[in-house]
């Protein structure tokens, strides 16, 4: 039964309308980097456990923790009102629709704003990934409080992400995008820093410390290779930006 199951139920009266950054894996790993960076940078609480249609059935294990976990789950700092959906797998668009059903009204109960993310593939190059924001109606003037740029061209957001935004739209439910260039093959631990100094910090109000993303960003590559590979082999599973072009 589609279900979320919450931990920490303590918590659940401290948080006052949060922002939710979502981390499914996709383009550049953006999302997926971003979202561990947070959880880990501000020791952040398991608060509960995602079981809704379209997660896979898999368990999944930390080092040196034995605990056997789902796959996908939610960490919350009741200090700085945030939450963060946490992924250690690919989610297929159709399963995110499912997904989508059953962590929607759990947004509306808590008052969630959820902040998605997004790479856009990009050659990599000397300069600073490019970053915009968009929402749906009526969210859209936090992307400009936060000094957030407009897209420059017409594109779309596809994979499990652009599942979760479609059903925002639909139902018109307050949410925002983040879109960033990112590395089209490999793990872009730089993007990821873009996405979170440039676009969670001013949308959220708190500084990160990301001197440990960019220190170890080798290391990030090297340990969501594997991840990176995975979801390559099958495009529609990968949450992506890209433009549609002028007659498309």
């Amino acid at each position: 039964m589609a279900r979320i199951r919450v931990l920490a139920e303590e918590l659940t009266d401290e948080l006052e309308s949060p922002t939710l950054v979502e981390g499914l894996p996709g383009v550049g790993l953006v999302g997926k980097i971003a979202a561990d960076h947070l959880v880990e940078a501000f020791d952040m609480t398991h608060y509960a456990d995602v079981f809704c249609e379209g997660v896979p059935k898999v368990a999944v294990y930390m080092k040196d923790d034995p605990t056997l976990h789902p796959p996908v789950r939610l960490y919350a700092d009741a200090e700085r009102d945030l939450l963060v959906l946490q992924s250690d797998i690919p989610i297929r668009p159709d399963a995110a629709t499912e997904l989508a059903s059953c962590l929607g009204p759990w947004f509306e109960d808590l008052d969630v704003l959820p902040v998605f993310l997004s790479g856009i593939a990009h050659e990599k190059s000397e300069g600073v990934p490019a970053l915009y924001g968009v929402g749906t109606d009526g969210a859209t003037s936090r992307l400009e409080d936060a000094g957030i740029d407009r897209p420059t061209e017409t594109g779309l957001v596809s994979g499990p992400t652009g599942a979760l935004l479609s059903n925002a739209v639909s139902v018109g439910r307050p949410a925002l995008a983040l879109v960033v260039e990112s590395d089209p093959q490999f793990p872009d631990p730089e993007a990821a820093r873009v996405i979170i100094k440039h676009g969670i910090e001013p949308l959220v109000g708190v500084e990160v410390p990301v001197d440990d993303l960019v220190d170890s960003a080798t290391e990030i590559r090297q340990a969501k290779e594997q991840l990176a590979r995975r979801m390559q082999q099958s495009d529609e599973e990968s949450t992506q930006a890209r433009p549609l072009g002028m007659y498309q």
